[in-house]
């Protein structure tokens, strides 16, 4: 118990002064370094209020030692965990519209709770940043090694990115990124290999032939229809146990 309550007051020194620290610096969807609270005030500037509404939501509810948490951005928020997985230990922390750095900076109300299990999934609107794939990486990185420190008994799956179509709709800021989502997940399957992390390559049940997002998965070509949420679970069910 002791033990618990120092790893939890470390982390909330450590969040907070990196939120309130003038200099602090986040890498922004251009490779450039802004202050963190820039990048926040740039996320609402985008019209992402809803952002907000969830991110402070996520401030105040609680997590505890059973429960799973799904990280990630709108393909995590999309879908109800708890019910597709028949487990009300569930927690859905997903966010339309969130980065890598995203997930970092919203982690100390996940963390103080010591959840049994992170399921990670992000990087596609980094993607649409124009953010490189190693970058992409490095970040995801980050993000374990914070899940590690201040969680250490903590289980942490790492699932690979999806693909997307524009086929069935043109995403202006991905056209031609498709490469960087297949790069990036060679680099986060070793990120999970040396950060000793369980990697799920969730990656080829979603692509089609010419390695885009299965089209009858999507109706957008980016976020997914029900029966894609019944594959995504399957991978992970197991884990989930």
């Amino acid at each position: 118990m002791k033990h618990h309550l120092i790893i939890v007051a470390c982390l909330l020194v450590a969040l907070a002064s990196c939120a309130q620290s003038k200099e602090a610096t986040s890498t922004d969807a251009a490779g450039t370094k802004a202050p963190a609270s820039a990048i926040v005030e740039n996320r609402q500037a985008n019209g992402d209020v809803y952002y907000a509404r969830r991110a402070t939501l996520f401030d105040l509810l609680p997590v505890g030692e059973s429960d799973i948490i799904m990280l990630g951005n709108s393909l995590t928020d999309g879908a109800e965990w708890n019910e597709l997985l028949d487990n009300p230990n569930v927690k859905n922390r997903g966010i339309v519209g969130d980065i890598v750095q995203g997930l970092y900076e919203r982690m100390k109300p996940i963390l103080v709770g010591q959840p049994a299990k992170v399921f990670i999934m992000s990087g596609v609107n980094d993607v649409s940043h124009g953010v490189t794939a190693d970058s992409i990486a490095r970040a995801t990185e980050k993000l374990i090694v914070l899940i590690k420190a201040y969680s250490p008994r903590t289980k942490i799956y790492l699932q690979s990115m999806l693909p997307f179509n524009n086929q069935v709709r043109e995403w202006k800021l991905l056209v031609g990124r498709e490469q960087v989502v297949v790069d990036a997940n060679r680099l986060l399957e070793q990120v999970a290999r040396r950060q000793e992390v369980t990697w799920i390559n969730l990656y080829p049940l979603f692509a089609d032939e010419q390695g885009r997002l299965r089209a009858e998965y999507t109706n957008d070509g980016l976020h997914l229809l029900g029966p894609a949420y019944l594959v995504w679970r399957d991978a992970i069910k197991p884990y989930v146990k």
